[in-house]
């Protein structure tokens, strides 16, 4: 369970103070597939960074099982990090190395597995992600969805408990949207990881999420099941949201009555 407490993160320069996250506060529960979601600028980032280890909060914390991740340090924290795998925006693929090269780089960093693990582990994950011909590929022959793919498989590779997803079907068409959905649901049902979406699309959150956070400008508005929130929203920026998928669909609706 990932128990996030009062968590404020403040950014400092010559210039001043950003606050990209004020007294944040929910549980993800184990097996959750748990949105969050907010406009561009919200401090969903920032909140993904703090969850990962990546950024260290300036008020509160963030607990893995009860532990506080901010007071590891050494070989504990190593540890804790590899628990929380992590699907970035953009993909953040090497690019002068092949797929089964990318899938198998934490792996390699970690030093701890031979060759025939490596090999086995890799094939293990690009089977499950779709890709098992694509091994000696590199990330320039490969379609966005694709590259998807590959990252979700680097994150997988050392079998975290969690997979953090920064906004991963942004810049996917919506049926490659849909396969990618389908296939963080398998995984999620298949290895029984939990998982956190980081996204600005509603529609995401309410096609795969059981739980939901809507953030807006640094603060947690609402938390809930996804069904209760979108269909009981309390927050301005929730009915807002709502409001934009809705006139999508309708649109949809139309133009296929119209054609």
């Amino acid at each position: 369970m990932i128990e996030i407490k009062h968590l404020t993160k403040i950014f400092r320069d010559a210039s001043g103070e950003v606050v990209a996250l004020r007294d944040a506060s929910a549980v993800i529960e184990d097996g959750d597939i748990f949105g969050i979601i907010g406009m561009s600028g919200a401090g969903k980032s920032t909140l993904l960074r703090c969850l990962c280890l990546l950024e260290e909060p300036t008020e509160g914390e963030v607990l893995l099982d009860g532990q506080s991740l901010s007071s590891l340090k050494g070989e504990a924290r190593r540890a804790a990090h590899r628990q929380m795998g992590v699907v970035f925006q953009g993909y953040n693929l090497l690019m002068q190395k092949t797929v089964a090269e990318n899938v198998a780089f934490p792996l390699k960093l970690e030093r701890r597995y031979d060759k025939a693990a490596v090999a086995a582990r890799v094939a293990e994950l690009l089977e499950l992600v779709g890709l098992a011909d694509k091994a000696a590929s590199y990330p320039s022959q490969l379609s966005g969805g694709q590259k998807q793919r590959v990252a979700i498989a680097r994150a997988l590779a050392a079998r975290p408990r969690v997979l953090l997803c920064d906004e991963p079907t942004s810049a996917l068409d919506p049926l490659t949207t849909r396969a990618m959905l389908r296939l963080l649901k398998d995984i999620n049902a298949k290895l029984g990881v939990t998982i956190v979406i980081i996204t600005h699309e509603l529609a995401v959150v309410r096609s795969i999420c059981n739980r939901v956070t809507v953030i807006d400008a640094s603060r947690f508005v609402e938390t809930g099941d996804v069904y209760e929130v979108f269909n009981n929203p309390r927050s301005e920026i929730t009915r807002m949201l709502l409001g934009g998928v809705l006139a999508d669909e309708q649109g949809e609706r139309e133009g296929a009555q119209n054609g």
